[in-house]
């Protein structure tokens, strides 16, 4: 009988314990599943950009940016410190997400708009980066690594503009329907999206300040 009785469970359906369909609601929402598949096709975009840009680095025109110490990004700390302003644009939001039956909300929305204050500095010391490059002749033209490089952190710089967007607005319909529950889902929501973007640009950071030499041995290895 106990093979029966399983067979006849009805998952979908609350049960007395708070376990069913009202649980699975709470995992598997819209705004769940719109994040995945948008971020499925986001991580496509740049899987393509990044194999076409190691396709182009065994062309005999190509000079990568990093490698000789003349190179503009051989000196990679402006690049290092963007990398730890994103990082702590995750910790302020995660921290809001961790915190939000612990302290007040003036202190969550505190962290929020941390978050989004070091996302525009980010944003800023990538526009500083671009500068120091079109500076020193690096043009968007002059060299494929130079498009490749203005490219890609400026496709990524987009995302993350969009992703400053959709927390304003956020920010602005909580205050008007105050509307903690939907809130704190938009904000794991949001801290997901973030926490996404930083490992897009570590891998952005790490791909873009390699060698010709380092080039050379990732395309042995990916049989271009």
């Amino acid at each position: 009988m106990g093979l029966f009785n399983t067979l006849a469970e009805k998952p979908w359906q609350e049960s007395s314990s708070g376990v069913g369909f009202a649980h699975l609601e709470e995992n598997y929402t819209p705004g769940k599943t719109a994040l995945k598949f948008f971020l499925a096709v986001v991580s496509v975009v740049f899987i393509l950009f990044i194999i076409t840009f190691l396709s182009r680095t065994q062309f005999s025109d190509f000079q990568a940016l990093a490698g000789e110490p003349w190179l503009p990004l051989e000196n990679s700390d402006q690049l290092m410190i963007n990398t730890g302003v994103i990082l702590f644009a995750s910790i302020f939001l995660q921290l809001s997400v961790l915190l939000k039956n612990k302290v007040s909300a003036n202190t969550r929305f505190s962290l929020i708009c941390l978050a989004m204050v070091v996302s525009l500095l980010f944003i800023f010391g990538q526009w500083q980066v671009w500068q120091l490059l079109n500076n020193n002749g690096y043009y968007v033209n002059s060299n494929p690594a130079n498009s490749f490089f203005y490219l890609l952190t400026g496709l990524h710089a987009l995302h993350l503009i969009g992703g400053l967007i959709a927390m304003m607005r956020l920010l602005y319909v909580f205050y008007r329907n105050n509307n903690s529950s939907q809130f704190n889902r938009a904000l794991q929501l949001a801290t997901t999206y973030w926490h996404y973007l930083f490992f897009v640009w570590l891998a952005l950071f790490t791909l873009l300040t390699s060698s010709t030499e380092t080039f050379k041995t990732i395309a042995q290895i990916c049989g271009f």
